[in-house]
């Protein structure tokens, strides 16, 4: 179910960015192909003709939004620019945004052919005569599909962070699941059993002390507490079998079952390992500190859980679905 509910995600996020980018070239956002007129403030003008010279271009807030129909909150642009004159005649402009680039030429700059910097070309330009500035007429590079890019190169990026987090997770769940293996060959199941014998007689009253499942439950509890998730799968389900060996009514979760179940979903935990690895393999200055709030939260949870299922279980209306049903012969019997 959680598989259709991504894709259906995936999918709507997939519309929306279609629509936007619908949008904006209906609307032309980035106005491509139409013509803006710049002053160009020239800081180094070389000596030969056809070369490459420095400028910045000055526009003001007014012409920025009659052209963009963006507001700006700054009174002008001054935006540091190069303009390089092939030997065909033909000029080419390349602006780098900073700062002080209004945002709309930052997402311009991010999804040009050269990612992070925003070209064009020079229609015409009108030169002063001591040369330290211009009128220019530049038209940018064409700008399209703006919000699917983001969409996808989001999509990419986050499959990479989902790699490194996995393989980030591999030593130290490797390492658990090696403890955890080597304490189960030792003997520490019977040796956590024995300790735990007298809570798991008031959590587990319908469950035998020597049946198999005490021994499960204890194995998946401890995962659980070490924050192993992963290795504590297996023996939750081993205890779901065992404890359904014990079930007098197939397909009705018995008492015993209810609770384990809120035990393990309320995730109480004392080591949340895989949480601190998770934090650690993105970076996390400090991936232990989650450790007092973990052991808080989850005791709060499994404490509420406990009391409600342990109240709910005394209820008429669920002993009475925990009783097996008649067998059909006794049934024919009281009604003949």
């Amino acid at each position: 179910m959680l598989n259709y509910i991504w894709i259906l995600l995936v999918v709507i996020g997939i519309l929306v960015a279609a629509g936007t980018d619908l949008n904006d070239e209906i609307k032309n956002t980035y106005r491509n192909g139409v013509p803006l007129e710049v002053a160009v403030e020239i800081t180094k003008y070389p000596a030969e003709l056809r070369a490459t010279w420095e400028g910045d271009i000055v526009l003001s807030r007014e012409n920025f939004h009659s052209f963009y129909e963006v507001q700006l909150s700054d009174s002008s642009i001054r935006q540091p620019v190069s303009i390089t004159t092939a030997s065909s005649g033909e000029s080419v402009v390349t602006l780098t945004p900073n700062n002080s680039t209004p945002k709309l030429w930052r997402d311009m700059a991010n999804n040009a052919s050269a990612k992070g910097k925003l070209s064009g070309s020079v229609q015409s330009i009108r030169f002063s005569e001591d040369r330290t500035s211009a009128i220019a007429q530049i038209v940018f590079e064409p700008i399209r599909f703006v919000k699917l890019k983001a969409v996808t190169q989001a999509a990419l990026d986050y499959a990479q962070i989902a790699v490194e987090i996995a393989l980030g997770l591999i030593g130290i769940m490797a390492m658990w699941l090696g403890v955890m293996k080597v304490a189960e060959e030792a003997g520490l199941i019977k040796i956590l059993t024995t300790l735990l014998r007298p809570l798991s007689k008031r959590l587990f009253p319908d469950v035998p002390h020597d049946h198999p499942a005490i021994g499960s439950i204890i194995m998946n509890l401890s995962a659980n507490m070490l924050g192993l998730s992963n290795a504590a799968t297996p023996f939750g389900l081993k205890a779901m079998e065992e404890l359904n060996k014990l079930n007098p009514k197939l397909g009705t979760a018995t008492n015993v079952m209810c609770t384990f179940l809120v035990i393990n979903t309320s995730g109480l935990v004392l080591i949340p390992a895989t949480a601190i690895a998770v934090r650690a393999a993105a970076g996390s200055a400090n991936p232990g500190i989650i450790i007092g709030t973990s052991i808080f939260g989850a005791g709060c949870a499994t404490i509420a859980g406990l009391v409600a299922v342990k109240l709910l279980e005394k209820l008429p209306r669920y002993k009475k679905e925990l009783q097996p049903e008649a067998p059909a012969q006794d049934k024919e019997a009281r009604n003949g």
